[in-house]
């Protein structure tokens, strides 16, 4: 019986990967063309069709909008969210409602096994809690992986956005103009600091001043590389200084810095290569080195107990 549940459990799950990983990458882009597409229908046509959402999505949203969340626990989740890349209105409907499904599901199935695995009842309920609790967290904390990568992947393409700001700002182009065209130019290479500097420049064209839209960047990546940057930018506009200048030397600081950081990592590697040899590689060649020396002492000892055994 329980390995039928473990397999169904497994099936379902990924199924449930599956179909999110197909509507991310084609029930979504495709909605997206269609609706670019659908603006020049829509100039002759008085009502052009549109398409329901997903009926996955309409109601794992649903479940969320009944959770009670207070108003510190929704701006927190909302920051961590857009920190990660989901600016929708529903990413944090969408998230509780996750975690109230997944921690349903959970639960019915640390319900389901839970007899097959042990006979102390108070193991049994921390088993049904302990599942619970991980169907509840495990969202959270793959927000946080998301959060992680992506601070990751900007803090890596900063040194060639820099470069290429530098020849911007050198080659007669304003703040404004340069982050909007590296924004441009890094698009297939560097999507999410694109997407970023894109941002950027549509708050400045809605009237946003400079200095407080670099500082919605800060705070919307949450990355410390790119709030130095933002704080470099904004003291160089303000006191007037070489803007180029400021840059160039933001940049060789960060080659230096990651430079320390690769040789401190390999630094590191010895410390870190310690434990696995004393446990794996240590073990295996004292078995190779003195395990024929101990079968010949077995060997050679084995027969003298026997005789000053058999002799009393």
């Amino acid at each position: 019986m329980l390995p039928i549940l473990l397999a169904s459990f497994l099936f379902v799950l990924l199924m449930a990967v599956i179909s999110a990983y197909g509507y991310r990458a084609y029930v979504r882009p495709s909605r997206i063309y269609d609706r670019i597409g659908g603006v020049a229908e829509a100039v002759d046509s008085e009502a052009a069709p549109t398409r329901p959402k997903d009926v996955v999505v309409r109601v794992i949203e649903q479940v969320g909008e009944q959770i009670p969340l207070s108003p510190a626990d929704q701006t927190a989740t909302k920051r961590e969210l857009v920190m990660a890349g989901f600016r929708a209105e529903g990413s944090i409907r969408i998230l509780y409602g996750i975690k109230a499904l997944l921690c349903l599901v959970m639960f019915l199935f640390a319900l389901t096994i839970h007899r097959h695995l042990t006979d102390n009842p108070v193991l049994r309920i921390v088993f049904l809690l302990g599942g619970t609790a991980l169907g509840y967290f495990a969202p959270g904390m793959y927000l946080e992986k998301l959060v992680k990568k992506r601070q990751t992947k900007l803090r890596l393409s900063l040194p060639d956005a820099l470069d290429m700001m530098v020849v911007s700002v050198e080659a007669g182009l304003g703040l404004d103009q340069a982050l909007q065209y590296v924004g441009h130019e890094i698009e297939e290479t560097h999507p999410e600091l694109s997407e970023e500097l894109e941002i950027v420049g549509l708050e400045m064209r809605a009237g946003k001043r400079r200095a407080e839209a670099l500082r919605h960047l800060a705070d919307r990546t949450g990355e410390g590389e790119l709030r130095k940057l933002v704080a470099i930018l904004v003291q160089t506009d303000r006191f007037g200084t070489s803007m180029g200048e400021s840059l160039r030397t933001h940049s060789d600081f960060m080659r230096m810095r990651r430079k320390q950081e690769a040789e401190e990592r390999a630094a590191k590697v010895g410390v870190k290569l310690v434990f696995p040899i004393f446990f794996f590689i240590l073990p295996s060649m004292m078995i190779v080195a003195g395990g024929p020396a101990v079968l010949q002492i077995f060997q050679s000892l084995l027969p003298l107990a026997h005789s000053f055994s058999a002799g009393k």
